[in-house]
């Protein structure tokens, strides 16, 4: 893994009827041909009735793709699951553990995502640990239900404004053609579902978006 951080984020969408894995391979493969490894995160993310057993195989599946490719490799909301199978981090959402005690679980040297909305919150989880900040739904998704409204590129461009420094990775309905606005407001990078989810070709869609972000 290289000293930069990601800026494109790609999260598994694990549902059935997905080639999760396919896509991981996918993307992994993009990041490695456009020689730009370093560049990539994988989030593992599963529904929330996913037993913690299919969890970590899940998991070690990925972290097989990843690592040897020395692409970051993380698990959301499972911070059992991250330290199991020994993922470079985690990231958080509003309802899991805080992030001065996802910190605690994980150390001081993982990698720790926090979900952030608005620019208070944003700025406490950055004093509190928290390496970045997924932030959004940046636009409509219908990826994952229950979301609030969309903070559209102003929204998170006032996240962005608001912790400096931090990288911002704008989430939500989030496509090739959204990454130059977001890039301009300050958005450090995107993290993306159904863009490779849908995708028919996901290793084309993956490069497409590196050089949006670049």
């Amino acid at each position: 893994m290289g000293s930069a951080f990601p800026r494109l984020h790609v999260i598994t969408d694990a549902r059935p009827g997905r080639d999760a894995l396919g896509v991981v391979t996918a993307a992994v493969s993009a990041a490695i041909g456009y020689q730009t490894p370093d560049a990539l995160a994988v989030q593992v993310r599963v529904e929330d009735d996913v037993t913690d057993r299919a969890a970590y195989e899940f998991g070690l599946a990925v972290a097989r793709i990843c690592r040897p490719a020395g692409v970051m490799f993380l698990v959301n909301d499972r911070l059992d699951v991250a330290v199991a199978v020994d993922a470079d981090g985690a990231h958080v959402g509003a309802d899991d553990l805080p992030v001065p005690a996802a910190r605690a679980v994980l150390g001081p040297a993982a990698v720790l995502g926090a979900t952030c909305r608005e620019p208070v919150s944003a700025r406490a989880a950055v004093a509190a640990g928290a390496t970045y900040l997924g932030v959004g739904p940046a636009f409509r998704t219908s990826t994952k239900a229950g979301l609030p409204e969309p903070l559209g590129a102003a929204g998170v461009a006032a996240v962005a404004e608001a912790v400096g420094s931090a990288p911002v990775i704008a989430i939500g309905g989030v496509s090739v053609d959204e990454v130059g606005e977001l890039r301009a407001r300050g958005a450090y990078g995107v993290a993306v579902v159904g863009a490779l989810a849908v995708a028919a070709d996901p290793e084309a869609t993956t490069t497409a978006l590196l050089k949006a972000l670049a």
